[in-house]
């Protein structure tokens, strides 16, 4: 007998998350994939993006830690850091959406496949304007922009020494050191 395999919405997703109740798994293409548990590495690197993007947003702009981001119709990831437009408290009801949406970032080690493969894409294609993966096992930063249905047009790598650049909304921050957010 056929296995068959059912694509959840996010529609879906949301209205069995009480049930579901498992911290462990994200909705991605439809799917829930399990995530991988937090190195000390990975905790780290996270809490220092965190802390090195917060003091740089402009007026206007918010941060948010592991928690969804709703890209309907199949996407609910919980990237490690979201960089989204308003304030926390614009988000008591919803979670965020593509339009709010300035910068996302996945902190990557044992899921880098996952993150430059099937996220990567997802992210393109629904517009999310800057996707930076702090890649762990090749310790650099890879920032991708110009996002299109079929991908995004750059990805940029920037090494220990380097500086990597922040745009909020199209405009430059102060850049924050590889050397800050790479253990």
């Amino acid at each position: 007998m056929a296995t068959i395999a059912h694509r959840l919405t996010v529609d879906e997703y949301e209205r069995i998350g009480d049930l579901l109740d498992d911290p462990r798994v994200e909705l991605i293409e439809g799917y829930l994939l399990a995530k991988m548990p937090k190195s000390p590495e990975h905790s780290w690197t996270t809490e220092a993006v965190r802390e090195a993007l917060k003091g740089r947003l402009p007026p206007g702009w918010t941060w948010r830690k592991e928690v969804p981001v709703r890209i309907p119709a199949y996407d609910e990831p919980e990237p490690d850091i979201a960089i989204v437009r308003g304030s926390d408290d614009d988000y008591k009801h919803r979670h965020p959406e593509p339009a709010d949406v300035a910068l996302l970032v996945e902190v990557s080690h044992t899921t880098l496949s996952i993150d430059r493969g099937i996220k990567c894409s997802t992210y393109a294609r629904e517009g999310i304007p800057i996707y930076w993966m702090v890649n762990l096992v090749d310790r650099q930063v890879e920032v991708y922009t110009g996002p299109s249905p079929g991908g995004y047009a750059s990805r940029q790598d920037f090494k220990p020494g380097q500086q990597v650049p922040v745009v909020i909304a199209d405009q430059p921050l102060t850049p924050i050191a590889v050397d800050d957010i790479v253990p």
